[in-house]
């Protein structure tokens, strides 16, 4: 019975975590750090069950419409950026810019977390389609908007659905295909999602200027209907095992998603992204609000990890999952990794826009090296993975390559060579190529098939969290260098004239003689942020080893077993 069950698990490409440490092979040069006791229930359970994967055409549609679904999530995060100064003008409604980005990340944080338990109890592809009609309803409402209270609440609509969307395009993929399979097809969503975050701005600037700002939403609905229309098409298995009753009650649906944890854990992330978002700009660091709603996110923090240790294998986030060395250090990976990918995606484009004085769409052409390169690498690692087995090398390469491109960025001047930037963008870009899917790889590797969407919830929220963060603290060092650049470059230059005129505007404001001093400012900020990214990209190498050295390829070493 123990062979044929072996056979079996090597047939299906599943294995558990505990089974393969029982087994020793998989394990080189790192002792497992969870007790493979606890899982050995599980590990009996998941090899006598017989998983059929999706192949063909059909996998490279379902890949094609997450893909698809996962870059418009991307590129609604930053394509109102450029049509946000003609919705002011329409709505009349320049003071309430501020929310039409964080009405949309509230709401997204503060769901993410709950998607998981949704996922692990109603499936995978209805589940999706779900998020994804919330998210089209959004886009919807933000195109027909009348007022900017109106576009306010629709863009945080917008957010509730993509809060489940990254994390369900992860659980579909891992229900789609075995494990050792996955990597390659993770760094194809990845590569292209990543497009989203860069190519808004010019898609948004294209789509305001020729067309209308409500196109910059609406565009969403069209190509969000054709890949719910192929996902509906194609069957997609469940890994999921719901043990308990046949018939539950709406009282035990509730109770299986964790309300009280999700009641905790939604004002923490509110109030901790509110004071991110407030403190250096509408109040003070110091003032009594930011302190207060700091004080208030820690103490329902507080709360809420004591009471999601007391729930157990029902809370939010399980305790037997958090306990895993793997699962912690690739949470951090992820979010000093996307700390490190956002600052540069942002600050990037000011650099060739404020510095080198290019035109938005030029800027867009400029970063072409570093997206390019990551996009390749992520495939190609991604690819390599699956055929070695092995991800922890790939992290590790690309937390010292990353960090050693990020820092020659940091090296940016006003007369840099293109020749310069365009290699160190390039090497930057290889580096983080090389380790972008690698923590969520390790995450599904470790963990059980019903905990995937769990884990994968956790991984989304790591992502938008650990971005959030790092963009706050690059506002906070590029406002403080552009004051302290312009008292030493530009003494005579005032301050708030330069920071009215905006990036793409102080040529128009600023007397010729004045112009070098307050480019030196501006890239002194910059190169600041830099430092910043660098230090994330190395805090990754760090980190990573936490993720241990496991192999994907679980069949494999079963067979020399």
């Amino acid at each position: 019975m123990m062979a044929s069950n072996e056979k079996q698990q090597v047939e299906n490409g599943v294995t558990s975590d505990a089974a393969d440490l029982d087994k020793g092979p998989n394990t080189v040069g790192f002792s497992h750090p969870e007790n493979p006791a606890d899982d050995g229930a599980k590990a009996a359970e998941a090899t006598d069950r017989e998983y059929e994967w999706i192949t063909g055409v059909k996998l490279w549609l379902v890949l094609s419409s997450l893909t698809l679904v996962c870059f418009l999530m991307t590129l609604d995060m930053s394509i109102i950026v450029t049509a946000i100064p003609r919705i002011t003008s329409q709505f009349h409604s320049l003071t309430d810019v501020g929310w039409y980005g964080t009405a949309y990340l509230f709401a997204n944080s503060a769901v993410q977390p709950l998607t998981g338990r949704l996922y692990s109890r109603f499936g995978s592809k209805h589940t999706f389609l779900v998020f994804l009609g919330i998210f089209e309803l959004g886009s919807l409402l933000c195109g027909v908007a009348q007022s900017t209270n109106m576009l306010i609440i629709a863009r945080a609509v917008a957010g509730l659905g993509a809060s489940g969307l990254t994390n369900g395009a992860l659980t579909i993929l891992a229900a789609s295909v075995p494990m050792h399979k996955r990597p390659p097809l993770m760094g194809i969503i990845m590569a292209v999602s990543q497009l989203g975050i860069v190519s808004g701005p010019l898609i948004g600037g294209a789509l305001t200027q020729y067309a209308s700002w409500r196109w910059c939403f609406y565009i969403n609905l069209p190509i969000g209907a054709v890949c719910a229309l192929l996902l509906l098409m194609i069957e997609i298995p469940d890994r999921l095992h719901q043990p308990g009753t046949k018939n539950p009650t709406i009282l035990s649906t509730l109770s299986q998603l964790d309300p009280v944890g999700f009641v905790l854990f939604a004002p923490f992330a509110i109030m901790f992204l509110m004071a991110l978002e407030w403190g250096g700009t509408t109040y003070a660091w110091r003032s009594a609000t930011i302190i207060g709603l700091f004080c208030g996110a820690g103490g329902i923090f507080i709360l809420f990890v004591i009471w999601e240790y007391h729930v157990g294998e029902g809370a939010m986030f399980p305790y037997s999952m958090m306990r895993k060395t793997v699962v912690w250090s690739s949470c951090i990976v992820i979010c000093l990794f996307f700390g490190c990918l956002l600052t540069l995606s942002y600050y990037l484009p000011i650099y060739f826009q404020a510095v080198k004085g290019v035109s938005p769409t030029l800027s867009g052409v400029y970063i072409l090296p570093g997206i390019l390169s990551q996009m390749l690498m992520a495939i190609v690692s991604g690819v390599i993975v699956g055929k070695s087995g092995y991800y922890l090398p790939w992290i590790a390469a690309s937390g010292v390559i990353s960090a050693t491109g990020t820092g020659l960025l940091s090296t940016f001047k006003p007369d840099t060579s293109t020749a310069r930037w365009i290699g160190y963008q390039f090497l930057a870009g290889f580096g983080r190529g090389c380790g972008v899917t690698m923590p969520i790889v390790a995450i599904q590797n470790i963990l059980p098939p019903e905990q995937i969407p769990v884990g994968m919830s956790l991984a989304s929220f790591c992502q938008t969290f650990g971005g959030t963060v790092f963009l706050t603290f690059a506002q906070t060092i590029f406002s403080r260098s552009l004051l302290n650049g312009l008292k030493e470059f530009a003494p005579t230059v005032s301050p708030e004239v330069v920071i009215t005129a905006g990036a793409t505007g102080i040529r128009q404001i600023v007397r010729p003689e004045e112009l070098l001093g307050v480019l030196e400012a501006y890239n002194l900020g910059i190169d600041r942020n830099f430092y910043l990214a660098a230090g994330a990209a190395a805090g990754t190498f760090v980190f990573c080893w936490g993720m241990g050295w496991y192999s994907v390829k679980k069949e494999a070493v079963n067979l020399e077993a």
